[in-house]
């Protein structure tokens, strides 16, 4: 079990327990954090759009172009957003910080 941080919208942290194994996503939906994922973790959507601590930025495998792709329908995207669905966390990842955009948008339609 790893810690990872999420931040709300207001500023406020959040501390977590993190499994190994499990997406930034689900490590959300675990924890009871508003982050949709309308696709389920497909990569066909931008409703698990997070923004990574600067101080995380280098410390994480580079974005795919598909990925890429999917955060240029995101919301307030930053240098530093990521899709939820696509970071597992691993020792690697411990103490992983997270901002959660104060909105999305949702092309799926839900």
């Amino acid at each position: 079990m790893f810690k990872m941080t999420f931040i709300d919208p207001d500023g406020t942290r959040h501390e977590v327990d993190a499994p190994e194994g499990l997406s930034v996503l689900e490590v959300a939906h675990l924890r009871g954090f508003d982050l949709e994922g309308a696709c389920e973790g497909s990569m066909a959507c931008s409703t698990c759009h997070v923004i990574v601590d600067p101080a995380w930025a280098d410390k994480l495998p580079d974005a795919s172009e598909e990925e890429e792709d999917m955060l240029d329908l995101a919301f307030n995207v930053r240098p530093t957003s990521r899709l939820g669905c696509q970071l597992t966390i691993s020792q690697d990842f411990d103490g992983l910080v997270v901002s959660l955009p104060a909105q999305h948008y949702n092309l799926m339609g839900g």
